[in-house]
Order: C-alpha cells, then structure tokens, then sequence
C-alpha cells in the first residue's frame, strides 16, 4: 500500500517528480510517499518488473503514476528515458536520483569490472540523469534535486570500497551543484541512509541496479558494529523501514526545504553518533 503521509501533508500538489530506482526499495518508498501527497511522478527502473511492482502498490493513486524503463548507466538510455519522462510530465520540479549497487568483497579480490560497475550506475549514473534533467529544473517550480549519498561517504563499512568511493562523490558532487545553481534557485541536497532494509541489503531487489551487498564467506562481522543503530526498531534485527527515509526525501525535495541546499541528512538511528 503507498506510504500514508503525515498528519495528511500534500506538499507535491502540482509537482512534477522523476524518481529513479522507483522499482525497489527506498527509490519505490519515496515515490509512494510523494504520490500519497499529491504528486504527479514518474518511476524510472532498469526493470520492467520492479516497476509493473511499483504501479501495483500505487493502487488508486497510479492514476498520477507513468514509468519509463531505463539504465542509468547508459548514456543513450538516460537521454532518451529522461526526455519521456519530461514528455510525460511536462516539466520537472523535483528530481530524486535514487538508483544504485551495492557490491561487497576483500579488497584483493574486487576484480575491475565490479568496482567501475558500482561507480559507473551510482555516481555516473547520477551525473547523466542530473545533466539531462537541468534544463527542465531551471524552468521548475521551486526546483530541488535530492541525491542518494550513504553514511559510508564518512564512515567506515568494510568490505564496500568501492561503494564508499562513489557515494562520497555523489556527496561533493551535490555540494558543487549546489553552488554552481544556487543563483537560478534550484537546491541541491542529499540524503545518507544507513541500515536500512531494501533490496540492496537483502538482496531481493527486482532491479539489477538495486543488488544486495554479497558479504564475502570469511567476513568477520565484529567490524560492523558502528553501523548498528542506536534508536529502537520495533522488533527488526538492524534495518530500518525504507519509510525512514521517504518522509525526509519528501521534505527535501518540497518547498518545505526551500532554504535548505549543499547539505546531507543522515538517517541511520544514531549509528554514527
């Protein structure tokens, strides 16, 4: 069922949203979230699975739902997925850039191929759907741009190099967009989540860009105790609902957050403290 807003909120009446990753996961949790405030979105997803999943659970609300099917690690398919999706809305007022891998591995046997595979969806990712998504947000109402960054940007999570690494790009990424547009009045923020449940922790996710994190055999799991949460969490084990972060992402991405831009939210329940 989508995400019941609080104390009834309908703060993206009259927006218009691209949510990448909508297929899965945290992506799929905001935009039920911001579809039950009243939004006009489009889920994007490299799986036609994930997304026929994401429309099924909109239930009533699909109506202010279409979904475009595309790779964000591909140039072509990001051109052509964002143009549908502005097509479909009309213009572009809040973008949430949710997609993302996770992989796991001892340093000495991180082949190549899946480091470049992890910077190429989650960062270069990011960069394409953002470029080619600009044009429509300087012509936005109150435009923002929401980043998926992680809590591993600035904190230690063994065995995810690489991960790591292209978070803590999104993270100065976002901080030099926010610079560079802060004049035309489109915000730039991020989000960084921590322990929560999704596809890429469990590794159910129906997306090929929402892959669990694979922790190698002889992981010694004492290294992880930093990233336990401190706050209660009704009975799960470590993770978080993804609605932990929808409610902010829909705050940072409405007018709400009108005088917030170049910063990140972390939302891990204390783990970092």
């Amino acid at each position: 069922m989508p995400t019941e807003p609080s104390r009834g909120l309908s703060r993206y009446v009259d927006r218009r949203v691209l949510i990448t990753g909508g297929g899965s996961g945290i992506g799929q949790a905001c935009l039920l979230r911001i579809l039950a405030e009243g939004g006009q979105v489009v889920a994007a997803d490299i799986s036609a699975d994930g997304l026929r999943d994401t429309v099924a659970k909109a239930g009533d609300l699909a109506d202010r739902l279409s979904t475009v099917q595309m790779d964000i690690s591909d140039e072509q398919s990001v051109r052509a997925g964002v143009a549908q999706a502005l097509e479909l809305l009309g213009g572009l007022d809040t973008l949430v850039n949710a997609a993302g891998i996770l992989r796991s591995s001892h340093l000495a046997q991180t082949t190549l191929s899946d480091f470049e595979q992890v910077i190429r969806i989650n960062l270069i990712g990011t960069f394409l759907v953002t470029r080619e998504a600009i044009a429509a947000l300087h012509e936005g109402k109150g435009p923002s741009v929401v980043n998926f960054s992680s809590t591993s940007a600035h904190f230690a999570h063994p065995y995810m190099a690489a991960y790591a690494a292209s978070k803590g790009g999104v993270l100065s990424m976002t901080h030099a967009w926010a610079m560079e547009f802060a004049r035309a009045g489109i915000r730039f923020n991020s989000v960084q989540p921590g322990s929560i449940a999704s596809g890429m922790t469990d590794g159910s996710g129906l997306s090929r860009q929402s892959v669990g994190p694979g922790l190698p055999e002889d992981a010694d799991f004492t290294l992880f105790g930093k990233v336990a949460p401190m706050l209660p969490l009704d009975g799960r084990a470590i993770f978080a609902s993804p609605d932990a972060v929808a409610g902010v992402v829909a705050m940072l991405g409405s007018d709400d957050a009108h005088f917030i831009t170049g910063t990140e939210v972390r939302i891990d329940g204390g783990s970092h403290m």
